[in-house]
């Protein structure tokens, strides 16, 4: 690991050195972002992933969608469509991208579009949903949207101050582009976090005087979904195979293990395109326990998975207050 490293270290150091430039032009205004009537709240990090942007944004379609008209605006990212595209009830992985389509299975009410090209994709909802709310993923580092709020997370088991450009670490962009979030959540922390330790991560974030930072663990449904009912204390007692094509599994594996249960461990990389032979291999085993990305990839193709849902929860009173930190000014519902 230190020997890769030290071959990463030079490409990281340009990688970083056109990060900077690129930033410094809109910092300087030589480049400029769009503003638009419709408010955009932006889900996003400074990492290549595993952050869980795409659970908060469900968490925030769950708070919000009773109260407002919500439309979500995503990259589609690992699909193999270009351009813009209106999700519909049968649009698959491929044609959306697999988080997409994730969101898609649990709010199909929700207009859902992809585009690349965010502006167009804001455009074309603000004309033709009309939404009160557009919730924009993954797009802190794409400053050609200035969106009404920023929201950024980060990973409690790697700050993004603790973190190196890609390749030599996962960061896409620069540290210091955290002062242009509006708050910053710390995501999957332990549920035992007290409140000095919050107040040591605050300041190691380096979080501004008007910038709220919030923590969050992950919690997991016992009840899993699939062709029939299937409970995690059904598992516990048997062998299964866990398949995960996402950033970080860690914390889905440390669950499973305190709940005592065996299994084979199928790790892929995030957003894998699953071959037909493995796919023919996965069908190999009597049960699957799949993540829910993964599932909006694969659940159709395969009888023998089921679904393990999750979820972002605020630590101990950060519900209310990281809703007031959107500015919203209607009652939100209770999540």
């Amino acid at each position: 690991m230190p020997l890769l490293r030290k071959i990463a270290f030079p490409v990281a150091l340009l990688y970083g050195l056109v990060i900077h430039v690129r930033n410094a032009l809109y910092d300087w205004g030589w480049l400029t972002g769009s503003s638009f009537a419709t408010p955009v709240i932006s889900i996003g990090n400074l990492s290549l992933g595993g952050t869980g942007k795409t659970p908060m944004i469900e968490w925030l379609l769950y708070a919000l969608k009773d109260q407002y008209k919500l439309a979500v605006l995503s990259r589609g990212y690992g699909r193999r469509t270009k351009g813009f595209l209106e999700a519909h009830l049968n649009s698959t992985a491929k044609d959306i991208g697999d988080e997409p389509r994730q969101i898609l299975s649990k709010f199909p009410d929700v207009p859902l579009v992809v585009d690349a090209n965010r502006r167009r994709g804001i455009r074309w909802l603000e004309k033709n949903k009309h939404p009160d709310i557009i919730i924009l993923d993954d797009a802190h580092q794409h400053r050609k949207v200035r969106p009404s709020v920023a929201v950024l997370l980060t990973s409690f088991n790697n700050l993004y101050t603790r973190d190196r450009f890609f390749p030599a670490g996962r960061l896409r962009d620069s540290r210091s582009q955290a002062r242009r979030a509006d708050c910053i959540v710390v995501t999957k922390c332990p549920s035992s976090l007290s409140d000095s330790e919050q107040e040591l991560l605050t300041k190691e974030v380096q979080a501004k005087p008007d910038q709220p930072v919030f923590f969050t663990r992950l919690e997991y449904d016992p009840q899993l979904t699939g062709t029939t009912a299937m409970s995690l204390s059904d598992l516990k007692d048997s062998r299964f195979a866990l398949l995960t094509g996402i950033a970080d599994p860690e914390p889905l594996i440390q669950f499973l293990t305190q709940k005592g249960c065996t299994y084979e461990h199928l790790r892929y990389p995030d957003h894998h395109d699953y071959s037909p032979e493995e796919i023919e291999h996965f069908r190999s085993y009597d049960r699957l326990v799949l993540t829910e990305k993964d599932h909006a990839r694969l659940g159709t193709s395969l009888p023998n998975a089921w679904c393990i849902r999750m979820r972002h929860r605020f630590l101990g009173t950060g519900r209310n207050a990281f809703l007031e930190s959107l500015g919203l000014r209607r009652q939100t519902a209770s999540s």
